[in-house]
């Protein structure tokens, strides 16, 4: 009768061992029992962690070769074109969809904390005129620590709740008055009759109007953008959040750790790679060569692909719908069609089909975001503001989990072995190792 078991033969010494198998993964700590002679036992070696579970959570699913993405187990296109990002959030946070009584309460207890203390634009004015909005948010973010040291009670369940409120209601605050220093603008403070999406583009866009009202077109569109990128697993951004909170931190450096890792061109910054990608092919006309260059190596065909995705990313699908409806409002992006032509080609080819590279979040999001006037800056903070929910649900869950300690990987250790200090007259000259002329630069 077959056992939820995995046996392993150790042939340096002919032992056999038997590990448990459970929700399809072996523990990595019972590795630790094979051992030869006198080491500490098996280690399991995985760059990047591409193939290491870290935790086990209730958040999202992904199923990666059937492009399923949902959150709490509701698909992500019902939730794109029936719900709302607040209420998404509160799915993500929470567990369940919220009835209407407390969905009302989760509103208002979020828009009653979308105000900022004044010396937090104090703070914001400090940086240089042209600083990157994602350098003042993952600073302004940490620094409201200092403003609530209350948020260091992690183990308080109403703590918690209430660092959770502040954070989704004080993000976006914090990213307009990012933009508005980009611009050289005055802040504009929140409009709490606004929904979550219409008041941030409020804040972002409202000039002398003494009443701003959004585009309802484009404050849908938004809500959808936020919904979409809600949460996603244990990327890059996620496990920092959770390596960071292991150390029993306040949310809000968790949170700007997670934004940190945002910034990155790979994560965050993906699409704002991706427009400049399609600008630098400039017309339809020069995609079959581009398409070419990428297949030689020569460059990178951005936007395909993805490290969990071997099929069309769902995201993608409901972007590619919602660029037209942008466009019906903003005139359409010249850039759409060198996008389209870039995917019908990508797509008919057995070199991208074979390795199953298919347009991901990012391909048509920085298109949508660049025509309703968002300059590529503000993409990965247009990134981090929805992600934000997400961040905290991931929190929460490592904070309440007992099997979670402070995050300290292994390491294999490939160095000298030891040897004596010498006097300086004494040493030969040094070997430039590559990683010694590295650090020499």
């Amino acid at each position: 009768m077959p056992k939820d078991t995995l046996t392993i033969t150790d042939n340096r010494t002919g032992k056999q061992y038997e590990l448990p198998i459970e929700n399809n993964a072996i523990r990595a700590a019972d590795l630790k029992q094979i051992r030869s002679g006198d080491d500490e036992g098996l280690v399991s070696y995985d760059p990047a962690l591409t193939n290491t579970a870290s935790c086990t959570s209730r958040i999202t699913f992904i199923d990666g070769d059937k492009g399923i993405l949902r959150y709490r187990g509701y698909p992500i296109e019902q939730l794109a074109e029936k719900s709302t990002y607040l209420e998404t959030a509160y799915l993500i946070v929470k567990g369940e969809l919220p009835d209407e009584h407390h969905l009302k309460m989760w509103k208002h207890n979020i828009t009653i904390h979308t105000m900022v203390h004044e010396n937090v634009k104090k703070f914001i004015d400090g940086f240089r005129y042209d600083a990157h909005p994602m350098g003042i948010l993952v600073s302004t973010i940490g620094a409201l620590s200092t403003f609530y040291p209350d948020a260091k009670n992690i183990n308080d369940i109403e703590s918690r709740r209430l660092q959770t409120r502040r954070l989704i209601g004080k993000v976006p605050t914090l990213a307009a008055y990012a933009y508005r220093r980009l611009r050289g603008l005055p802040y504009n403070n929140p409009d709490n009759d606004l929904s979550y999406a219409g008041n941030f583009l409020q804040m972002l866009f409202r000039m002398t109007e003494r009443v701003y009202r959004p585009n309802p077109v484009l404050e849908l569109a938004l809500d959808v953008l936020f919904i979409l990128h809600a949460d996603h697993e244990q990327n890059c951004s996620t496990n920092a959040v959770r390596a960071v909170a292991s150390s029993q931190v306040d949310p809000y450096s968790a949170v700007a750790a997670g934004v940190a890792a945002l910034y990155g061109p790979l994560h965050g910054g993906a699409n704002e790679a991706v427009v400049r990608m399609l600008q630098e092919i400039g017309s339809v006309d020069n995609v079959p060569a581009a398409i070419a260059k990428f297949k030689k190596g020569e460059g990178r065909l951005m936007g395909f692909g993805h490290r969990v995705y071997r099929n069309y990313d769902p995201r993608g699908k409901i972007i590619k719908k919602l660029a037209y409806e942008v466009f019906e409002v903003t005139g359409k992006n010249p850039l759409i069609d060198i996008a389209l032509e870039l995917e019908r080609i990508a797509l008919e080819d057995e070199y991208f089909v074979k390795r199953k590279l298919y347009p991901n979040v990012d391909f048509y999001s920085g298109i949508i975001y660049q025509a309703m006037g968002f300059p590529v800056k503000m993409f990965p903070v247009l990134f981090a503001i929805p992600r934000t929910c997400g961040w905290l649900a991931q929190w929460a869950e490592l904070v309440r989990d007992p099997e979670q300690k402070i995050t300290r990987p292994r390491q294999i250790y490939l160095g000298a072995e030891e040897r004596s200090w010498s006097p300086i007259h004494q040493r030969p000259v040094p070997e430039m190792r590559e990683e010694a002329v590295e650090d020499s630069i």
